[in-house]
């Protein structure tokens, strides 16, 4: 039976303004109006109601992932509004609206506590191809971050050894939720150095612009997407590094790295792989432990890459629908320490495709 949320908050207003002693009928109207209006407002997410939002997956863990909670926001329409509201260590929650060009890329580094969210179809965009001026946000040595309901487009993949369209940098409680990576030009969005308890939910990667050739790294078709894990000698990722994505959609463009996972404890459940141009899709290196739990894998190549190294990858109730290639895990992947609501796998797509990206009406609580 679906609630008539607005109806029943209507009528807890005039309720409550009913009960109030000393009114006459004009301020009884008047104080159902102005409850009601306000009551409205906070469901459709005018107001931000986060302070009962609770991230899923690791980023639970550790004391929780919160960002700037009900703080007064601030809200930015361009470049240099959004520069100054990331390093004013004051601001704690940042709304960005319409889109916004990125001249340089932007830094958020040594901050606890602090949410960036996207109003409406908000979008951060780079056009800068080359190696030291790509890349849309490196997020470094900050604590309990959210990031909420925005685009990041890239000028599209070129092998520069260039900067992702975003990068977790030694971060600990991050909440990246339903927000858009595409055309990155090293990559879409990368976590790395130590960082942990991070969750990602609801966000869409892909390519929609065509790869540029002939970069300085030897590949020609650098649409990878996400990577887990700098390199095999990071060994101060050991432990670290633990990572949920759930309900995610690794789109049409996507090549490898989906995600390419060294060290930590990684779950992906009930998410939605189809793009029929990929290599490869997750694939374990050194001392992965991969939890792949009820996703969907559709007209893919390899969905599960068995590399050197790995600790252990667990396969298990996932579908695949005309896919080639390896589809089966080895040994027994982690048990998480959290729960976390899971979809039959029949319902995946459905629920990806239409949920997944900056689908939110701004910065609002949705939980799984």
């Amino acid at each position: 039976m679906k609630i008539n949320i607005k109806m029943m908050l209507s009528t807890v207003a005039f309720s409550a303004a009913f009960v109030l002693s000393g009114c006459s009928s004009d301020d009884l109207k008047t104080e159902i109006a102005e409850t009601s209006s306000e009551l409205n407002n906070e469901v459709s997410g005018d107001i931000i109601p986060l302070a009962n939002c609770l991230a899923p997956g690791w980023a639970s863990q550790n004391g929780g992932t919160t960002g700037g909670g009900t703080a007064a926001e601030t809200t930015v329409s361009t470049y240099a509004q959004l520069k100054a509201a990331l390093e004013n260590t004051a601001v704690k929650v940042i709304k960005v609206t319409g889109t916004i060009t990125i001249t340089t890329r932007l830094n958020l580094q040594d901050q606890t506590g602090k949410t960036l969210y996207g109003a409406s179809g908000a979008k951060l965009v780079s056009t800068d191809q080359t190696a030291s001026g790509s890349g849309i946000i490196n997020i470094k040595r900050c604590n309990n971050i959210i990031i909420r309901n925005l685009i990041f487009e890239g000028p599209g993949a070129y092998d520069t050894d260039g900067w992702d369209n975003a990068i977790l940098d030694d971060c600990r409680n991050v909440w990246i939720d339903h927000c858009e990576f595409r055309d990155g030009v090293d990559g879409n969005f990368d976590i790395k150095n130590k960082s942990d308890f991070v969750t990602v939910s609801y966000t869409k990667f892909h390519y929609l612009k065509t790869p540029k050739p002939g970069g300085s790294g030897g590949t020609d078709d650098h649409r990878f997407s996400n990577l887990i894990g700098s390199s095999d000698g990071a060994t101060v990722d050991a432990g670290k590094l633990n990572v949920t994505f759930v309900r995610c959609w690794w789109a049409p463009g996507c090549r490898e790295r989906m995600p390419r996972v060294r060290f930590g404890k990684i779950h992906i459940i009930n998410s939605y792989f189809n793009s029929s141009v990929s290599n490869k899709c997750i694939a374990a290196g050194v001392q992965a432990n991969i939890l792949v739990d009820r996703n969907v894998f559709e007209n893919v190549k390899e969905p599960i890459n068995l590399m050197s190294g790995y600790t252990a990858v667990t396969v298990s109730g996932n579908s695949f629908v005309n896919t080639t290639g390896n589809i089966t895990g080895s040994g027994t992947a982690f048990t998480p320490p959290y729960s976390i609501p899971a979809l039959s796998v029949s319902s995946v797509k459905a629920d990806v495709t239409a949920n997944a990206g900056a689908t939110l009406g701004g910065n609002i609580c949705n939980t799984l």
